[in-house]
Parts: C-alpha cells; structure tokens; sequence
C-alpha cells in the first residue's frame, strides 16, 4: 500500500472530527478565553481551519520560511472565526485543496525533505510526512482538543471523535 493510500482514511477521518467541532463554536462566545494567557476561542477555531492549507504548502513545496512569506498567505494574517460558517467554509477549502494532493503525491514525495523555519530559527526539518504529521496532523488534533475543553467551559457538548464523549454516544 503506498504511503498516500495509507494516510487518506486518517486525514478524512480527522477532518470529519475537526468540522464537527468546528460546528459547535458558540458564536456569542469567540471573544472568550479561559486564561489570559490563551488563544481566544475565535482565534483557536481560526487556526484549526487554516491549518490544512500548511499541508498544501507542505506538498508543494520544499520549505516554508515565516520571514518570507508575501502578504496573504498562510499565517501572514492570523484568521479568526467570525462565525461556524466562516470556519467550517475555511476548513471545508483548506480540505479540498490538500486532499487531491495527498492522493496524488508519490512515496518517494512524501520521503523528500521538508524544512519550517523563521529567518535562522528552525522548527522542523525532516520528511514531508513527518511535516504532514507533526505540522499539520497532529497539530490540528492539538488544538482540535483544546477547543474541546473551551466547548465544555462554555457548557457546549463535546463532539464524539474516537468513541462517545460524555455529551454523546452514550
């Protein structure tokens, strides 16, 4: 089986929980945060659904420096949700521009290097899976779960991702 095929059912089934999740943000409550510390919770949802557009950045191309990046591309703006729709829209265009290339890329692609980095500082370097991994995968399910906590806190019930939350599937 190769490396894309492999991935595919994990990706489609991790961005089926994200936009379910997604479609649970409390629009009265984008503003909050539960620290000062912490993302607000449109800020959050707003960085989960632009966070599959790295992955096309991660199949397209070989690095991706922060320094270097041309105003309105990804993150040279943070996004933050102005609603469900505008997230879940964003995730859903995020989705469809990386899957087919997902599909597409080749075992040898996906072993080719990858490096994210801003200016002399490096965050990673290795892969393309591992960059698909690491960067956007498990990234989105980081913060997929944080936004999970900040829908309990907000009394809002949690989706059921691996098996039923305490909100569903019981």
């Amino acid at each position: 089986m190769s490396v894309s095929a492999d991935f595919l059912p994990e990706f489609d089934s991790e961005m089926a929980s994200t936009r379910r999740t997604l479609e649970r943000i409390p629009e009265d409550k984008l503003a909050w945060k539960p620290h000062e510390k912490s993302m607000l919770l449109g800020r959050l949802a707003g960085h989960i659904a632009e966070l599959p557009g790295m992955g096309v950045l991660v199949l397209k191309d070989d690095a991706l420096d922060f320094t270097k990046r041309p105003a309105g591309e990804l993150g040279s703006k943070p996004t933050i949700a102005e609603s469900q729709k505008h997230v879940v829209d964003l995730l859903d265009k995020n989705v469809a521009a990386l899957r087919p290339l997902i599909a597409s890329a080749s075992d040898e692609h996906w072993a080719g290097k990858w490096k994210l980095s801003m200016g002399e500082k490096t965050f990673y370097e290795g892969s393309r899976m591992g960059a698909m991994r690491r960067m956007v995968l498990n990234h989105v399910i980081h913060h997929r779960a944080q936004l999970g906590v900040y829908l309990r806190l907000n009394g809002v019930a949690v989706p059921s991702v691996y098996g039923p939350s305490a909100d569903e599937g019981r």
